[in-house]
C-alpha cells in the first residue's frame, strides 16, 4: 500500500466518481479504477458499491476513508514540520556559557533576538566553564557553547571569536591605588597584592597572560584564591581579600564596594574575547542560524562602538 493508493481513494471518494476523480487527479479513469481495485484486493474487502450514477462507501470504506485522511494529514504536517526544521525556523538548541560570557551584554541580547526570531526552535541553558562547555560540545551534548577565551581547540571544533575586550584591574574600594585620580593603575604597583584569579583549567590563557605581565613587570604575582567564576572573585575582591582582574563588560558588579582601572604597561596587553564554540561539521540548521545571527549582532555592536573597550578581533 502506497500514499497515492490513499490519495486515489480519498478522491474517489468525495467525487463519487471515478471519471471526476480521474479529472482532478490528472489521469485516465481506467488505471484509476484498476489501483482503487488493488488496494481492495490488499485490504480483502469492498470499498465502494458501484453503480450506474457513480459509487457509494461500503461500511468499510467509510471507517476506511476517516484513517486514510489522517494518515494523508499526518504526513503532510510532517513534511511541512521537515521542511521548518531544514530551514532552521523550528526544532531544538542546546546552549552552553560561562557566567562572564553571559555578562557581557552582547550574549543575552543574541539569545533574546534569537528567540524572537525563531520562536519555535526550543532552546535549552546550561552553565559551566570553558572547559566542561568545550568537553560537551565536543562530545554533541551542547550545540554551541558561549564562553571566553578557548581552554583546548578539539579536532571537529569550530571557534567563532565575536569580539575582544580589555581587562579591568578590580580593587576593593579604599585601596591606597585609588588614592591618585587616575584611569589606570601600573601593573607593578600591585607586585605585593594577593590576586583572585578564576582557576587556571577555566581560563588558562586569561590566567598565564596576567602570570606573563606580571613578570614582565618584574615581579611574581601572588595568587590568594583560585576560583570557578568570575563572578565570586569580584565578590571576594570586595571582601577585601585581594585585588582580581575581569572583563571591562563586568565593570558595574558590586560598584560600592570595588574600583575598576584600565591596567598600564601590561605586556602583553590584558583582553578577554567572547567565542562561540560548536561542531565543524554535521551542524543543524538551527544551530547556523544561531552561529549567524551571533556574527551579525557582534559586528553591529562593533560598529556601533557601544563597548569603549572592545577591539576587532583578529
Amino acid at each position: 500500500m502506497e500514499l497515492r493508493h490513499l490519495r486515489y481513494f480519498v478522491m474517489v471518494a468525495e467525487e463519487k466518481r471515478f471519471t471526476r476523480a480521474a479529472a482532478r487527479l490528472n489521469m485516465q479513469q481506467p488505471p484509476l479504477s484498476q489501483q482503487v481495485r488493488a488496494l481492495e484486493e490488499e485490504l480483502g474487502f469492498e470499498l465502494f458499491r458501484r453503480h450506474a450514477k457513480g459509487v457509494d462507501l461500503t461500511t468499510g470504506g467509510e471507517a476506511f476513508l476517516e484513517e486514510a485522511k489522517a494518515i494523508l494529514a499526518r504526513v503532510q504536517d510532517g513534511a511541512r514540520r521537515a521542511a521548518r526544521v531544514a530551514r532552521g525556523v523550528e526544532g531544538t538548541l542546546a546552549i552552553g556559557f560561562t557566567s562572564s560570557a553571559t555578562a557581557h551584554p552582547l550574549i543575552p541580547r543574541i539569545i533574546r533576538a534569537y528567540r524572537e526570531r525563531y520562536p519555535s526552535v526550543a532552546i535549552t541553558l546550561r552553565e559551566g566553564n570553558a572547559d566542561r562547555l568545550t568537553t560537551l560540545t565536543h562530545a554533541g551534548q551542547l550545540d554551541v557553547g558561549i564562553l571566553r577565551a578557548p581552554v583546548s581547540r578539539p579536532d571537529g571544533l569550530d571557534f567563532h571569536r565575536l569580539l575582544v575586550e580589555e581587562l579591568l584591574m578590580v580593587l576593593p574600594a579604599g585601596h591606597p591605588a585609588l588614592a591618585e585620580p587616575r584611569e589606570a593603575v601600573p601593573l607593578e604597583a600591585l607586585r605585593d597584592e594577593p590576586f583572585i584569579l578564576v582557576r587556571r583549567p577555566g581560563a588558562p590563557g586569561m590566567y598565564a597572560n596576567l602570570l606573563r605581565a606580571c613578570r614582565a613587570a618584574g615581579f611574581e604575582p601572588q595568587v590568594a584564591f583560585e576560583v570557578e567564576r568570575m563572578l565570586t572573585n569580584v565578590s571576594l575582591v570586595a571582601a577585601g581579600e585581594g585585588v582580581s582582574v575581569v572583563p571591562a563588560s563586568m565593570r558595574d558588579i558590586h560598584r560600592e564596594s570595588v574600583a575598576y582601572r584600565r591596567i598600564e604597561g601590561a605586556r602583553p596587553r590584558l583582553v578577554a574575547p567572547l567565542t562561540l564554540v560548536c561542531r565543524a561539521f554535521n551542524r543543524s540548521p538551527a544551530l547556523d542560524n544561531f552561529i549567524g545571527l551571533a556574527r551579525e549582532l557582534a559586528r553591529a555592536y562593533r560598529r556601533q562602538g557601544r563597548d569603549e573597550r572592545a577591539v576587532q578581533p583578529a
